[in-house]
């Protein structure tokens, strides 16, 4: 009886796996992989498989198929087309990054800015660019507040932007921040008009924290369907509502509103990632129009604006 070369394929398990053996993934040697490769055969553990027209392929392979064929669009291990120069700088993040800070210093420099890009529900109707403008403002008597959130928006943004891409990623931050407004609109919409003046529509709102709590979400969703663990972001996700439900002067409203947009928008953006960019936009397009046409419905249900109070 001879025995098989070494290095050769023995059966679907191969030289070095015994038929009883656990697949383990080559990249991942303490993680187990049921699932093969359709070029190579080897076992590819959720983080090492990207999806074909017929099943998975592995890391390597598609490396390897680029290679040869430069042609090939960059895809994310969750499938989606992401082009080549999302995989360096997160560079959406930074983007993001900057305006907030750029806009902190202005605000520093005139009180009329804070004024002008705040979201205030009674003046929303009539200016719109509140919902997300306020997503890049920050409060200026507390530095920690803008620096808080740039911390944890770059760490999301590292993470996700070279995993979805970059349009996606910012469009998903301006869908969360845009639930986050939304949100804290309908939830703290005065039940009459005398009650207007009380009421949290005429408090202004700013940060990123609707954007972050969105991102939050959608790294949830995404390791979920990946087979990543979700622990630690589960356990930040906890500190922050407790944060948002202890501290003064937290709107935890747009932190449940931007969360939900957050999910919703990455469940979305999984179910198409095979489809054309077009209908992944399509579809939160979709989504963002949804949430202003519920602004504008609370709108007509509470019956009261700024100019009715003025004029």
């Amino acid at each position: 009886m001879t025995q098989p070369p070494a290095g050769s394929g023995s059966g679907a398990f191969g030289a070095s796996e015994a038929p009883d053996a656990v697949p383990v993934c080559p990249r991942h040697p303490n993680t187990a992989a049921y699932t093969r490769c359709q070029r190579c055969g080897r076992p590819a553990c959720p983080r090492c498989q990207i999806p074909a027209s017929v099943g998975f392929q592995c890391v390597d392979c598609v490396a390897a198929e680029r290679k040869t064929n430069p042609t090939l669009p960059a895809r994310s291990s969750l499938g989606m087309t992401t082009g080549a120069a999302a995989q360096g700088r997160p560079v959406v993040t930074i983007g993001i990054i900057a305006i907030c800070c750029l806009v902190w210093l202005g605000q520093l420099a005139s009180d009329a800015l804070y004024r002008d890009v705040s979201f205030v529900a009674v003046f929303a109707r009539d200016e719109p660019w509140r919902y997300l403008t306020s997503g890049f403002a920050h409060d200026t008597g507390t530095p920690m507040h803008l620096l808080f959130n740039m911390m944890a928006l770059y760490f999301m943004g590292q993470y996700l932007e070279p995993l979805i891409g970059r349009v996606r990623f910012g469009a998903l931050y301006l869908l969360s921040v845009l639930g986050g407004s939304v949100v804290y609109q309908i939830m703290t919409a005065p039940s009459s008009q005398l009650d207007l003046l009380t009421s949290g529509w005429v408090t202004p709102l700013v940060g990123a924290s609707g954007g972050v709590f969105g991102l939050f979400l959608a790294v949830v969703v995404f390791n979920r369907r990946l087979g990543r663990e979700i622990g630690p972001m589960m356990t930040m996700i906890a500190i922050n509502v407790v944060i948002g439900f202890t501290a003064s002067n937290v709107a935890w409203q747009a932190h449940l509103g931007g969360a939900v947009a957050g999910a919703v928008g990455a469940l979305v953006l999984y179910a198409l990632r095979r489809r054309p960019v077009a209908m992944q936009a399509s579809a939160l397009g979709a989504l963002a129009v949804a949430l202003i046409a519920a602004a504008y419905v609370d709108f007509s249900v509470v019956g009261v604006s700024w100019p009715h109070i003025v004029g």
